[in-house]
Formats: structure tokens, sequence, C-alpha cells
């Protein structure tokens, strides 16, 4: 089987992705990042999503992005509850560089593994408008990796794979689903409680939720408010 590292941040999106790698017949090596986020529910989720889905491997990079800030999840900025979309405008959900950042810890694992595929849940249709969620940056991206590392100058061909980028939410939990992802093991939500409950108000939430219900499901994890 050919390796493969996927990123797992704890996610529906995630879960999904690493499940499809897993379908595509790829051995999936999980990678998580412990980067200074607001909560640890997600790591959480991510360890169950992993060893649920039988990853070969899990591993979770401890990295300190509050020393720069800028973000709602990462600095002391108020999680936006209940906000009306607004086109071409990036919430402060978004951290910096967290995809990019991401993507090259997950391809210098490749290089030690010798794979020369990395799986991510970008999604560039029910997204909060980030732009690390683009095509764009993912072809960016591939370029780079086979520029700017020793396999790729020796001929590795890297190819980042993201499946989700053109699905909707609603076919996201679909196609979850039908791959026997639990989705109760995921965590998605920006702000919990103080006892791990998903708030219900954030983006994130909101677009689980109208995605469950667009299936014609019931999201399995506990809100605050439903």
């Amino acid at each position: 089987m050919k390796r493969a590292v996927v990123l797992l941040s704890g996610g529906l999106d995630s879960a999904t992705t690493l499940a499809i790698c897993a379908k595509d017949g790829f051995e999936p090596y999980a990678l998580s990042f412990d980067y200074g986020q607001r909560h640890k529910a997600e790591l959480n989720a991510a360890r169950q999503i992993a060893k649920s889905l039988g990853a070969r491997d899990h591993r979770i990079a401890t990295i300190d992005l509050r020393i720069f800030g800028g973000s709602a999840l990462t600095d002391d900025i108020a999680v936006p509850k209940n906000r009306s979309a607004t086109p071409n405008e990036i919430p402060v959900t978004y951290v910096p560089a967290r995809n990019t950042i991401f993507l090259s810890y997950a391809l210098a694992w490749c290089e030690v593994l010798g794979a020369a595929d990395i799986f991510i849940g970008a999604n560039a249709i029910d997204y909060s408008g980030y732009p690390d969620c683009r095509p764009e940056f993912i072809a960016a991206f591939e370029h780079l990796a086979r520029v700017a590392t020793k396999a790729g100058v020796e001929g590795t061909q890297f190819r980042i794979h993201a499946p989700l980028l053109a699905m909707s939410k609603m076919e996201i939990i679909q196609k979850g689903t039908e791959l026997g992802v639990d989705f109760s093991l995921t965590h998605s939500c920006y702000n919990p409680t103080a006892d791990r409950l998903a708030c219900g108000q954030c983006d994130s939430c909101r677009l689980r939720l109208d995605g469950f219900r667009a299936a014609g499901l019931v999201d399995p994890i506990p809100y605050a408010n439903r």
C-alpha cells in the first residue's frame, strides 16, 4: 500500500478525508496539531477518529501560534456567534497561514516516510471564506512541494489531495456516512463550553448543523444551543 499523510483536525471534514484516503487504497498516517488553539476537544476527537478509522500512525505536532495571535482561535478575541456572512470578508476565526504551516509539516513527514501523497479536508463551497481552502492554494502548494524538497527535485511527484474541495457540507456528511465515519466522535466547534458541548452558534457549528439537516440526518454530538 502507498503511504499518505492525512491532516486530521478532529472535525467531520478531516474524518471523512481520512476515510476517503483509506478507501482509495492508501495506508494513512494521521497528523494533528496542538497549535495553541482555544481548547483540546478537537485533539481528543482526532485521537479517537484515527483509531476508529485505522490510521497506521497518528502524530500530534506541538507548535504555538499564540505567539503571533491575530485570530479568535489563538488570541484573546471573541469568537463570532450567529453572524451573517459577508461576501469577500475573511472572518476573525481565520488563523494566519495555518494550512500552509500544517501542509509543510505533512510534507516533511512525507519525505521521511517515502510518501508522495498528502490529504487535506479543505473545502471551497461550505466554508468560512478562508483563503487557504481554495483550489488555487492547493495547486500552488503542490508545486511548492515538488520544487522545495530533496524528494521533489529527485523526481517524486508530490500530490495534494483535497477530495472535499467542491463538495457541500451535506455531501461531505453523506460521503462520510457511506464510508462508516462515526460522526459522534468528531468535534467542530470553535468555542465549546467548559464541559465540551458545542456552542451551536459559531460559523463552524452552524455550517455543520445545516449540513446534517440538508442530509436529512441528526447530528449525533451534544450542543449547548441547537
